[in-house]
């Protein structure tokens, strides 16, 4: 098992967990935990195998991945009474999964032959969509479209993989690279609340 495998699997778990607990906070039933649990977890990399035609998509291809996002939003819902001491846990291992999915994602678009935006957005999509669908789900504003550094950690990440694909850095080390400043961003975005800028005031104000 890979080092970049390992991670995507503990990225998944987070992303899983994630998902499974916005549903709960919904006061979602078992069905519902389980469905946001699996959407968050698996959702961006399916939507990048599809637009890519990549088919049958990565969670068929390997079904650990949907096995591991199941099993994890079931054990987040019998357990979620107890699990209060994971939130700065999973916060971490959230960051490690953005920065594992942005580098897969980049990573098999430039496998087909996609141009740079096109690469950087099949990065980013990899990362957050799933977020974004949960979001939309449980009746939220998509935490991508709001002022945290999440998104534009996703982009910096997927632009750096794209600029060092074009050198001869090794790909194995252009990954790691990539992964881990996506993953230092929001950790740091987290710890000092770092944010992007946001209009202030309704511009329909007189």
């Amino acid at each position: 098992m890979t080092l970049l495998y390992s991670l995507d699997l503990l990225g998944t778990a987070a992303f899983a967990a994630s998902g499974a607990l916005a549903g709960i906070r919904r006061d979602m039933d078992m069905f519902g935990v389980l469905v946001l649990g699996l959407v968050t977890a698996t959702g961006g990399g399916t939507l990048r195998d599809l637009l890519l035609g990549d088919t049958p998509p990565f969670i068929f291809q390997d079904e650990t991945y949907l096995y591991l996002s199941v099993a994890v939003s079931l054990a987040v819902f019998i357990l979620h009474r107890r699990l209060g001491f994971l939130e700065h846990p999973l916060q971490l291992f959230d960051a490690i999964g953005l920065g594992t999915f942005v580098v897969i994602g980049t990573g098999k678009a430039l496998d087909f032959q996609i141009g740079f935006f096109g690469s950087v957005m099949m990065g980013v999509m990899t990362a957050t969509a799933g977020g974004m669908i949960r979001d939309v789900l449980s009746t939220r504003v998509p935490m991508v479209l709001q002022k945290e550094v999440y998104a534009s950690a996703c982009l910096a990440g997927g632009t750096l993989l794209y600029l060092l694909h074009l050198t001869s850095v090794p790909k194995h080390w252009a990954l790691l690279i990539s992964a881990l400043t996506v993953t230092i961003l929001r950790l740091l975005a987290i710890r000092y609340k770092w944010s992007l800028p946001r209009a202030n005031g309704n511009p329909c104000d007189s």
